[in-house]
């Protein structure tokens, strides 16, 4: 079956958030403001202790969409990974 994007189980939300985090070589804070929530919002998704928003969700695919075009190959194969992980291939497909 293809995952939904508000289905992800809370570990997996949280090894996606901080994966992507990292990828884009951000700090929470700094991923925080890219994102239009708190700091507290990056830290709480991180360490499990709730889930981003269907609308968080949608721009954090918009983020692995832009990095899996990115001119640095392994953030494309990275990000790419993490969009075929994480997100249905249709939904990928209509990045």
């Amino acid at each position: 079956m293809l995952k939904k994007t508000a289905a992800l189980a809370q570990p997996e939300v949280s090894h996606l958030v901080r994966k992507l985090r990292h990828l884009s070589g951000l700090s929470q804070e700094q991923f925080a403001v890219t994102l239009g929530v708190a700091f507290s919002t990056i830290n709480r998704w991180e360490n499990g202790h709730m889930q981003p928003s269907p609308l968080a969700l949608k721009q954090i695919k918009t983020m692995l969409g832009e990095l899996s075009r990115s001119s640095v190959v392994e953030l494309q194969e990275q990000s790419q990974t993490l969009l075929n992980q994480y997100f249905s291939e249709t939904e990928s497909s209509t990045q």
